[in-house]
């Protein structure tokens, strides 16, 4: 088993974690409005008496009023196509240069996150996401996005892997906390808001997952990874990868080879390595002795 995690590596994961997080960021994005309210109107203010105990916006360090053509470059960007991943960075990096203090730009930061992790661009997503959670530190999408994405992306060269794994750890397990507390957006249905918060849910264990298996603590990752299959609308092979992996590192023989087989039944570039590992762990399971659960 010792070759498999490098296989793993390897084998271009990052298909399956662009396709849950993009599915996940899109689908809310696409029923939300992005911002959870019309483009045509700018955010909300709070009266004084809230800024105050909410700490965010106060007398001092209100944003300038907003401009129209603050307003056009915001619906502008609104407006460009979701699918055209390029056109939709180019037009929130430049908003963000020009408009550094806009109300909009949690807005911004957590499409641009999404819109980099769809295209590869690891390091720039990590930077905007903690950009839009030292705005919003409630935002449990960019939370649960940062919490399983920075771990999936560690390699040799990565600086402050210790550093970079405390951070995954600290976003997941805030997305884990805050995410059933989220109230339903009047414009969403309760079918799409309950899939919307199980994908959050789904990443933000499954960030949690990868860290203890980074960190070689197998045990405390198994019931990450199982809450992230259980409630994951769309399976996602790399946790079930990940749970084969910690439970036969457990010497749980069974279950890891269940896992694998689930895992090989999916596409991607892990079926040959899941189902190698399921009958590894029949193997296994056979001539070794199992430990309790």
């Amino acid at each position: 088993m010792g070759g498999k995690w490098s296989k793993w590596m390897a084998a271009g994961t990052f298909a399956g974690l662009f396709f849950v997080g993009g599915g996940f960021t899109t689908t809310l994005y696409a029923q939300y409005g992005q911002s959870g309210q019309s483009s045509q109107q700018p955010a909300p203010q709070l009266p004084d008496k809230d800024k105050a105990q909410n700490n965010t916006l106060t007398l001092d360090n209100a944003p300038p009023p907003v401009n129209p053509e603050e307003d056009a470059a915001y619906k502008g960007f609104q407006d460009s196509p979701a699918a055209d991943l390029q056109k939709k960075i180019q037009l929130g990096e430049a908003f963000a240069l020009k408009y550094p203090k806009s109300r909009y730009l949690p807005v911004i930061y957590s499409a641009l996150t999404s819109a980099y992790v769809q295209t590869g661009q690891v390091q720039k997503m990590e930077e905007v996401g903690d950009k839009e959670i030292e705005l919003k530190p409630d935002d449990v999408q960019v939370l649960a996005v940062l919490g399983q994405t920075i771990p999936r992306a560690l390699s040799s060269s990565t600086a402050n892997p210790d550093q970079e794994l405390a951070k995954a750890e600290k976003y997941s397990k805030r997305a884990i906390e805050l995410t059933p507390t989220v109230p339903k957006p009047p414009n969403l249905t309760d079918e799409a808001f309950a899939t919307a918060k199980n994908q959050t849910l789904a990443m933000a264990h499954s960030g949690l997952g990868l860290v203890y298996v980074r960190r070689g603590k197998y045990a405390d990752a198994i019931p990450e990874l199982e809450a992230s299959v259980k409630v994951d609308p769309t399976p996602d092979p790399v946790n079930y990868y990940l749970l084969g992996l910690s439970n036969e590192k457990t010497s749980h023989f069974t279950d890891a080879q269940a896992a694998f087989t689930k895992c090989g039944e999916l596409p991607g570039s892990l079926q040959a390595t899941c189902k190698k590992g399921a009958e590894e762990s029949k193997k296994l399971g056979e001539t070794q002795m199992s430990a309790p659960k």
